[in-house]
Formats: C-alpha cells, sequence, structure tokens
C-alpha cells in the first residue's frame, strides 16, 4: 500500500502542477486585471481555491472570508478522543495565503445576492465577478426529537473545535462500566469513514482505560458505508463494541439519558456522541444554490459552477452530483479545480477538464490504519469512479504514511 499511497497522492498533488501549467501569468494577466473573486469558507476547499488562483494568475484579486482565525484540520480529529492527537497540532494559521496576496477577512458571509454579485459582510457588501462558495454542512437538528433543546450538551464533535476537545473530556471522565453511544448519521454526511473511524478510536480507548465500559455504535444505514470489509474486521479486535445497523436515532431523552431508534430500541447511555443529519451549510440553502433533494448544491462536474446560480461555484461538502466522498482530500482537490476554471472563465476561455482523486487514511488504534485511493476520470462532463484500492489491513506503515501526507497536504492548502 506504501506504494499506491505514494503514487496516487503524488497524482493528487500534480492537480496543482497541472493548473499552474494551464495558462499562467502571462496568458490571463491582460484579460482578468481588476477581476474580483470572493471565497466564502477557509477550509479544506475554499483555502485551497483562494490559494491557486493567486497562483494561477495574481493579478486577480482574492478576497477569502472565514470567521475563523484558526484551519483547524477535521481529518485526525478522532484521535484526540483517545488521546493519540492533540487538537494544537491539527490546528494552524492563514499567514500563508496572506503571503500569496490573499486578502483575509475573519469575518462570516451572512447573505448572497446572485443578481447583483455581491455578499453581505455585516453591515457591508463585497462584489465579485465570480464568488467560490466552500461553507461546509450544517445539522438537522430536527430530525431527531428532543435534540434541537438538547444541541448545546449533546456534542458531535463533527466540526472539530471546542467540542472534539469536550467529547474527549466526557470520555475520559466516564466511569469504568460504563456505556458510552455513538450515533451514525444517514448518507450523504461529511467524512463517510469518519464516524466509524471515531468507534475504533473510543473502543481503542475503553479497551485500554475502562475495559469494563461498553460502545454502542447505532447506524442509521444498512451497512457500515465505507472501507466497510475492512472496519468490519477491525471491529473484531473490540469486543466492547456492539454495532447495530439500521438504527437510525429517533429521539433523544437527556433527562433520562436515553435515545430512542427508529426500529423502537431505547438504548441508555452514560456519554451520548450523537452526529445529526446534515445538509449543505444555511448561506448556500439561503442563495437557492441547494438542488431538487434539498440537502445539497448541484454543479457542473468540470468547473463546478452552480447548476442553478451563474458565476458561483460551489466546492467541498456542500456539494452533490458527483461520485464522490464528501472528505478533506476531494475538497482540497475541487479547490484546485475550480480555481483553474475561475481563472479561464474569467477570460472568455474554456476551463480545461481535470478530474480529482481521493486519498483517505482512518486510524484503528493508537498506532495502526487502514486507508483507501479512488481514481476518478471525466465522462460526458460527469466525474467516473475508475478504480478503487482498498489496503490489506491494518498496519504501521500505513499510518505512517498518512502522517506525511497530512504535513503535504496541510501545506498545498496553507503554504
Amino acid at each position: 500500500m506504501k506504494n499506491i499511497t505514494r503514487r496516487e497522492f503524488l497524482k493528487a498533488s500534480g492537480i496543482g502542477i497541472a493548473i499552474l501549467g494551464t495558462g499562467g501569468e502571462a496568458s490571463f494577466a491582460a484579460a482578468t486585471k481588476g477581476r474580483r473573486v470572493v471565497v466564502i469558507g477557509g477550509g479544506w476547499g475554499g483555502a485551497t481555491a483562494a490559494k491557486y488562483i493567486r497562483l494561477a494568475d495574481p493579478s486577480i484579486e482574492v478576497t477569502l472570508l472565514e470567521p475563523s482565525k484558526e484551519f483547524i484540520s477535521c481529518p485526525f480529529s478522532n484521535l484526540v478522543l483517545s488521546g493519540v492527537e492533540s487538537l494544537k497540532r491539527l490546528t494552524m494559521g492563514y499567514n500563508g495565503l496572506r503571503k500569496h496576496g490573499v486578502k483575509i477577512r475573519h469575518e462570516a458571509a451572512t447573505a448572497i445576492e446572485p443578481d447583483k454579485r455581491r455578499v453581505k459582510v455585516g453591515n457591508d457588501y463585497l462584489e465579485y465577478d465570480r464568488l467560490v462558495v466552500s461553507p461546509g454542512i450544517d445539522f438537522q437538528w430536527d430530525q431527531v426529537e428532543g435534540l434541537d433543546k438538547a444541541k448545546d450538551t449533546v456534542l458531535h464533535a463533527w466540526k472539530a473545535g471546542a467540542q472534539t476537545v469536550k467529547l474527549a473530556q466526557q470520555l475520559q471522565s466516564m466511569k469504568d462500566g460504563g456505556v458510552f453511544v455513538m450515533t451514525v448519521p444517514p448518507v450523504a454526511y461529511r467524512c463517510p469513514p469518519g464516524p466509524y473511524e471515531r468507534a475504533c478510536q473510543v473502543a481503542w480507548y475503553l479497551k485500554t482505560k475502562k475495559p469494563r465500559s461498553k460502545l454502542i455504535v447505532l447506524d442509521a444505514n444498512k451497512d457500515i458505508v465505507s472501507k466497510t470489509g475492512l472496519f468490519k474486521t477491525v471491529f473484531k479486535d473490540y469486543p466492547n463494541l456492539e454495532y447495530r445497523p439500521s438504527n437510525k436515532a429517533e429521539k433523544i431523552d437527556v433527562g433520562s439519558r436515553e435515545i430512542t431508534t427508529e426500529p423502537g430500541d431505547k438504548v441508555k447511555y452514560d456519554v451520548i456522541n450523537l452526529i445529526p443529519p446534515q445538509r449543505a451549510a444555511a448561506i448556500a440553502v439561503e442563495a437557492d444554490l441547494v438542488g431538487g433533494d434539498k440537502r445539497w448544491c448541484e454543479v457542473d462536474h468540470v468547473t463546478y459552477e452552480s447548476v442553478k446560480q451563474k458565476n458561483i461555484h460551489v466546492i467541498g461538502d456542500s456539494t452533490i452530483g458527483l461520485p464522490v466522498p464528501k472528505s478533506g482530500n476531494i475538497a482540497n482537490a475541487m479547490g484546485k479545480i475550480c480555481a483553474v476554471a475561475v481563472v479561464h472563465l474569467l477570460s472568455d476561455k474554456e476551463a480545461p477538464v481535470i478530474a480529482p482523486g481521493n486519498t483517505c487514511y482512518s486510524w484503528v488504534n493508537d498506532k495502526e490504519a487502514i486507508a483507501v485511493v479512488n481514481s476518478y476520470k471525466i465522462e460526458n462532463r460527469k466525474v467516473v469512479q475508475i478504480e478503487q484500492k482498498l489496503t490489506p489491513g491494518k498496519s504501521v506503515a500505513v499510518a505512517q504514511n498518512s502522517l506525511a501526507w497530512r504535513a503535504s497536504i496541510w501545506s498545498d492548502i496553507l503554504g
């Protein structure tokens, strides 16, 4: 798997090289002088897009709107729960983007006005020629009865940050012999293998630190939705892990510490990690970027331009219509591909056809990981999967590869 991982990562990194070779400063500078691009969201997709637009053509003015002053990586944050990783090591600044000339405002975009080509920020407006929207996900609190009122105390920890640390503290303070319950939302949701990696980290922690305790995983889906065979094999390492498919969370009662599932089971817990159903972030919904499913934004697979609103591109976890996972690597790839499309379109040129790639690691204990690599192509302006490769099983080597991979991709996004 080491050679596969390195080869596929180099291929993914080559997307950036391809972008810089599709036109360059000399081709676009005259045509795009004074053009303005606004990017909403400074995560894996938005930060990448902002950087690569400037790399492709420094004459384009790029403003990034991101309320957080620090970038915190969701990938690898499950390891914080088990104490294998610290949140501090997953936290980075945005100064690298500033060195590329990206203007950063640590404010939230509050509205998009497509007809006027402008974004509202507080009482101010930013006009754009092209807008890149990468706002991530929001939660559908109303899909679980009682959750809306309890959302401040029932932790999801599905956006890395303060909740990640709080959930780790709850796990660590749980009595030996206690029951930790976590839920998996129905697809589609951010990071398909993420809940199962989290289950492994929690189960490993309980096995080593609280051996009389138990983890119950309530999955809304009929089966493990990513790296299925690999996770099923790993779950056998944890007799303290009880996996229940087709058990969508329907109701939570924090007073009685009880969660009710769709089949009618009532499950008691000492600590609950309820990951709610998800959809595109509110700003995308309010700007009429969401498709017929009322959850995700449909885009052109070559340019990532919205099929509903011209001059607006949507990348990252808010998108649908692509046979790709909502992963950090995919968001990063989308950011690069979208960047070159934006530069071309601003010059009235046709965007080149570039397919994304995906590499995803999942740590299954404190030292070992599993991984998947997906290859894609563009066929009739649609993304089509060519191949999927999985590691034979868990290994220390895969885990070590993941650390090299994350250092490289974080540098690619923010460096």
